[in-house]
């Protein structure tokens, strides 16, 4: 390759993974540079059916200049505060996930450390959820965009998108291939490799064309051809702390109240998700073939909806891990070819996002080869997304109460990570939480689930102690207050969307008549 050369990128499968990570790289790499073809085939399906996302993908939006309430019409999306957890500590409780803050520091310490320290006084009885708006507002089944005073208790969240899989990559396919991107229809049907570094070359299609390319991007799903298959990249195998390896997918009719939050439900078995969209309910059973048959699961997701059953469950195989790298010469593996973590956390896209944004920093440059430094640093990026989302689900399975049932005491005494093991005894003897720049999941989110899930600290920072009890008890009782009062005053999830993005002919459930 010369240096007039443009550098050419060949994403392999479409879906999800394929068309965010062309629609990304189209928008942050030069044209002039880069010349990018997606191969993909109509008649070979993708799995769709994360429909769930974190705060993240706004950000991606916004970085296309994708207008929000297009988008939310065209994918019949709905609004995400949070998720709520029913069932995972113990029987009948449930706390909630939110995208947002648990007040601020204080005394020069972390919010947690004073509730635990009045906590621990007994001089306070809430829990951590009652000092987050994003809760109180998901609760109150409310939605407004957050405030741009960062004064204002209206400010302390940020929000996500439920929405229709398949009809965001529809959306993303449409928006790449009208700003240049090169669509080619096919089954591949040969891989051809440089005989002298074993780089991929070319695949050739089932109708005979040749696709050569420089980097080839992998997005053929669970299959990884071309990372796993091609490249021989080994599989980690996480079963061990994430048994969970079935998921029966269902939508039915949607029912009110359109709820601004994911659930997820504790089963015997596994774990069902209930996620609202404008025009339906996407719901599944996540569970384990060691613990729970394929006829109880069905039994037990059609008796978990809330809605009629608009299909029969569809069954999907997997396995919970990890590519042991996800660069290796010239290919680079996108979404369930780089690896698979269950959808608990509506993690799946964010994979995708971040392993796109990483690829465009890390891309080589027009007329150079791969250069080995940057395929070591996309592959410490991505152990670290991985690895640490792998931690923060596996928490929610081990620190649980539901005693006699053999899913969950086999999940509550396993031997864990030992970097999860080490973040649950620091938060339990110190009040301490994960707070990280690279990865997923702030300290809030952390916060969230280990109380949540009945993992309290016995001790505090030093620093919160310098304020008199009488002094930090009211600086709680203000902050939850104000957070009460201003989530009553929420407007109505359903009416916001009838308002804003209502899809043509939908009317959200819940919404009154004049707003839809």
């Amino acid at each position: 390759m010369t240096a007039e050369q443009v550098y050419r990128i060949v994403i392999l499968g479409g879906g999800t993974a394929g068309w965010m990570c062309a629609a990304g790289l189209s928008r942050l790499l030069p044209a002039a540079d880069y010349d990018i073809t997606l191969v993909e085939s109509d008649e070979i399906g993708t799995v769709g059916v994360g429909e769930a996302t974190l705060p993240h993908i706004k950000t991606f939006n916004d970085m296309l200049g994708i207008d929000e309430a297009e988008f939310m019409r065209e994918t019949m999306g709905s609004f995400k505060l949070g998720i709520e957890f029913v069932g995972w500590k113990a029987h009948g409780a449930r706390y909630i996930h939110p995208f947002g803050t648990f007040g601020d520091r204080w005394a020069g310490s972390d919010f947690q450390h004073a509730w635990a320290r009045a906590r621990l006084a007994g001089t306070d009885t809430r829990s951590l959820q009652d000092y987050s708006f994003a809760v109180a507002a998901a609760r109150a089944n409310g939605f407004e965009h957050p405030n741009e005073d960062p004064k204002s208790i209206r400010s302390t969240y940020a929000y996500a998108y439920h929405f229709d899989a398949g009809l965001y990559a529809r959306f993303l396919r449409q928006w790449a291939t009208a700003r240049g991107i090169r669509r080619i229809e096919g089954k591949v049907v040969d891989v051809a490799r440089d005989p002298e570094n074993g780089d991929v070359a070319s695949v050739t299609l089932e109708s005979g064309a040749v696709v050569a390319g420089d980097l080839f991007v992998d997005c053929s799903g669970f299959r990884s051809l071309l990372l796993g298959q091609t490249m021989g990249v080994p599989w980690i195998d996480w079963s061990e702390w994430l048994p969970c390896d079935r998921a029966l997918a269902l939508p039915c009719t949607g029912v009110a109240p359109l709820t601004p939050y994911t659930r997820a439900t504790a089963q015997k078995g596994g774990w069902t998700w209930r996620i609202p969209l404008q025009h339906r309910a996407g719901n599944g059973y996540v569970f384990s073939s060691h613990f729970c048959g394929e006829e109880e699961a069905r039994e037990t997701l059609l008796g978990a909806i809330d809605g009629e059953a608009m299909d029969e469950p569809r069954l999907l195989r997997f396995q919970a891990g990890r590519r042991a790298s996800g660069w290796a010469g010239n290919v680079v593996a996108i979404g369930l070819s780089s690896g698979f973590l269950e959808p608990l956390e509506s993690t799946s896209i964010f994979l995708i996002q971040a392993a796109t944004t990483d690829l465009a920093a890390l891309m080589p440059r027009r007329g150079e080869k791969v250069d080995p430094r940057l395929v070591a640093e996309f592959n410490r990026l991505f152990e670290i997304h991985y690895d640490r989302t792998r931690d923060f689900l596996v928490l929610h399975y081990t620190a649980n109460a539901r005693a006699g049932e053999p899913l969950w005491d086999h999940v509550r005494h396993m031997a864990l990570p030992d970097s999860l093991a080490h973040k649950i005894a620091l938060f339990r003897e110190s009040a301490i939480a994960p707070d990280y720049k690279l990865g997923l999941f702030s300290r809030d989110s952390w916060l969230s689930v280990l109380e949540g899930q009945g993992v309290l600290p016995s001790a505090t920072n030093l620093l919160t102690h310098r304020q008199p009890d009488t002094e930090l008890q009211a600086r709680l009782d203000d902050l939850a207050e104000r957070i009460a009062v201003n989530a009553a005053d929420m407007t109505p999830h359903a009416e916001f969307i009838a308002g804003y993005c209502a899809a043509a002919g939908i009317a959200a459930p819940g919404a009154t008549a004049s707003a839809a």
